[in-house]
């Protein structure tokens, strides 16, 4: 049965719902809650958005990824709250409340996947599926000590799931331990089409190291140190070609056409109230000129072949999740902006390469969790899953 008691306001408030699930399986005695962007059979599918609630219908059919965690035996327990649309990388949602960040109370929980990741902080499920476009994923489970994956791009279905920008949107899920997410992980994913070496090469990103806040960034140069002794070597190396401002602002572009894209017509038909900074990105978006967005199409191919190139098909990647811990919730709107522009810098990499990220839990500052994070060739995505249990516990060991 769904969750009664829900402390860190994760949950959606729908009419309970039998959704059945295999009587046994690889995720059998674990619970599910599913991100109100998937359809789940029995549920409206809401999207964090009053209009959009309000014009769906009651749903007869499971998303296929929802449908593959439930055939895995996984146990349903709700729905839950997501930013408006999917498009934020802060968590907050103007019209149905925000998610407690179940780590850091007093910060945003991150999003947009925001109640999925609550409810597997605060222990509410065992598995929050989620989804990634931006950073929906990552994001999220950094600010609030999860493990989280953005896959390869189109490995996982997304069929009867709201899009934002479909040539971005990705599936994904938070676990609070490494065992929990390499038995998804075996389980959704199945054997990888691209398989690493048992011992990776493993690359520093000293670039991305640079957009890190100091005392997380020192933080995280201690753990790859740890890393480096403990599991294998690591050189250094850097990624971004041309820079991060123009892959940001090709992210942009192609995010920002193909949002408006997917709900323009929406938009302007239904005229919806749209909560701070939601609007504001759609309308950017309707704004994008042609010129722009092919210009984005072209950095991202360029990228997507240099990033190929760099790891190669034994390389792996090691970068900050977020810059740092997640804003206050008392931070006005322009420092919330600010903190969403630096963390796309980072998290475009994965968007725009389609190449898989796993974010691993790495520490705290100022009582707010950060994550760090590995990136590795397209199809590795299982491969990534089982080195982040082995680099979590290097990374715990200490060092004379």
């Amino acid at each position: 049965m769904p969750v009664q008691d829900d402390p860190v306001h994760a949950f959606m408030p729908y009419p309970e719902q039998p959704v059945p699930n295999a009587p046994s399986g690889p995720l059998s005695g674990l619970t599910l809650a599913v991100k109100d962007i998937f359809d789940v059979a029995g549920y409206r599918t809401g999207c964090g958005q009053p209009t959009m609630l309000a014009l769906s219908d009651v749903k007869s059919k499971n998303a296929p990824i929802v449908q593959r965690f439930l055939d895995a035996g996984a146990r349903f327990v709700g729905k839950t709250h997501t930013v408006e649309l999917a498009y934020s990388l802060n968590g907050l949602n103007n019209h149905f409340g925000t998610p407690i960040n179940a780590a850091a109370p007093d910060r945003a929980p991150g999003g947009s996947s925001s109640g999925s990741a609550s409810a597997t902080a605060a222990r509410l499920c065992d598995i929050g599926l989620g989804s990634d476009t931006g950073g929906s994923v990552r994001g999220p489970a950094s600010y609030q000590g999860l493990f989280g994956i953005r896959p390869t791009h189109g490995r996982l279905p997304l069929d009867l799931t709201m899009p934002l920008a479909g040539s971005l949107d990705t599936p994904g899920w938070f676990c609070r331990d490494a065992k929990t997410f390499e038995r998804v992980g075996e389980a959704i994913l199945g054997e990888d089409p691209h398989a690493l070496p048992e011992t990776p090469r493993l690359l520093k990103a000293e670039d991305c190291f640079g957009l890190a806040e100091p005392e997380p960034g020192r933080q995280l140069d201690t753990l790859v140190t740890r890393i480096d002794r403990m599991l294998a070597p690591v050189s250094g190396t850097t990624v971004a070609a041309p820079d991060f401002d123009a892959l940001y602002w090709a992210f942009r572009w192609v995010q920002g056409v193909e949002a408006w894209g997917a709900h323009g017509a929406f938009i302007e038909t239904w005229k919806p109230a749209l909560g701070p900074g939601i609007g504001d990105r759609f309308e950017y978006g309707r704004r994008v000129t042609e010129k722009d967005a092919a210009e984005g199409r072209s950095i991202r191919e360029s990228f997507r072949r240099h990033f190929g190139l760099l790891l190669g098909q034994d390389g792996v990647l090691l970068l900050p999740t977020m810059p740092g811990p997640a804003p206050l919730l008392a931070a006005d709107d322009a420092a919330m902006e600010q903190s969403r522009a630096q963390s796309l810098r980072l998290l475009c990499l994965s968007g725009l390469s389609g190449f898989p990220q796993v974010t691993i839990p790495a520490g705290t500052h100022e009582g707010g969790p950060f994550g760090l994070s590995i990136i590795g060739p397209a199809g590795s995505d299982l491969s990534l899953v089982k080195l982040a249990g082995r680099i979590s516990r290097a990374m715990a060991v200490q060092i004379a």
